[in-house]
């Protein structure tokens, strides 16, 4: 049996007004909804991912990030300014070396939350 006849349909045509109408009240503005996928959008990659996950245990710089993700520094500086135009990672210099760090703990939170939920299946 194919995935598409297990998909449950309405085949009623009342529409609930009550249910619509409170749920509707209680939907986030339009600018909150675009932000809030813009947010998911940024985390949908992998390596972003990993390299939040890495700052969440510990500042780093480009380098180590590199090093622990077997990556060039190149693709994790690019990676990073993603993040920190995004707000979701910080920086701060130290001599020559940059180090980064997870802006707030609400990004780590969110992704410890996807974690829970991909690993209980």
């Amino acid at each position: 049996m194919s995935a598409e006849k297990n998909i449950a349909v309405c085949d009623c045509t009342v529409i609930h007004e009550e249910t619509v109408s409170k749920v509707r009240e209680s939907m986030p503005e339009e600018g909150v909804l675009e932000r809030s996928a813009d947010f998911f959008k940024i985390v949908g990659d992998r390596t972003r991912i990993r390299i939040l996950h890495a700052l969440f245990h510990s500042e780093m710089c480009v380098c180590d990030i590199a090093v622990l993700l077997d990556m060039n520094q190149s693709a994790i500086s690019h990676q990073l300014r993603v993040l920190k135009q995004s707000g979701l990672v910080k920086y701060r210099r130290e001599g020559k070396i940059v180090f980064y760090s997870l802006d707030d703990e609400h990004v780590m939170n969110i992704l410890d939350q996807g974690l829970v939920h991909v690993s209980h299946n």
